[in-house]
């Protein structure tokens, strides 16, 4: 049961991994508004909003381990901010690809939007 719940969530941490961790070409530097607010910040903000989202639904859903269950908000919030620190220090030997502190604002800014989006939704 608890892989039926949570399949989109693997999936979506696999397209998320491939599409973070594929060499790219590097950007070139802007101002910390200019960065906060760009195409690509807004993508990291709505891709790791979407695996918050799913990853509370799917943690609530299942039944097989309780703990997830309860804890499912605090649990997704805690691995999907996990996740993305960890994606950004992989990405550090990859050609074209460097650690951004503000692609982890910006995911952290998602993961908590996925949240609110998640309450709206089920809980209000």
């Amino acid at each position: 049961m608890f892989f039926r719940y949570n399949l989109f969530t693997f999936l979506w941490l696999l397209l998320i991994l491939l599409l973070t961790l594929t060499p790219g070409g590097s950007m070139p530097e802007a101002n910390l508004w200019e960065e906060l607010l760009s195409f690509d910040k807004v993508v990291h903000f709505m891709i790791f909003g979407i695996l918050v989202l799913l990853m509370i639904v799917g943690f609530t859903k299942q039944y097989a381990y309780a703990y997830l269950r309860k804890y499912a908000v605090p649990l997704s919030l805690s691995i999907s901010i996990g996740y993305s620190i960890l994606i950004e220090v992989i990405q550090i030997p990859i050609p074209g690809r460097y650690m951004e502190f503000m692609d982890i604002v910006a995911n952290t800014l998602g993961c908590f939007i996925g949240y609110g989006i998640f309450y709206l939704i089920y809980k209000y």
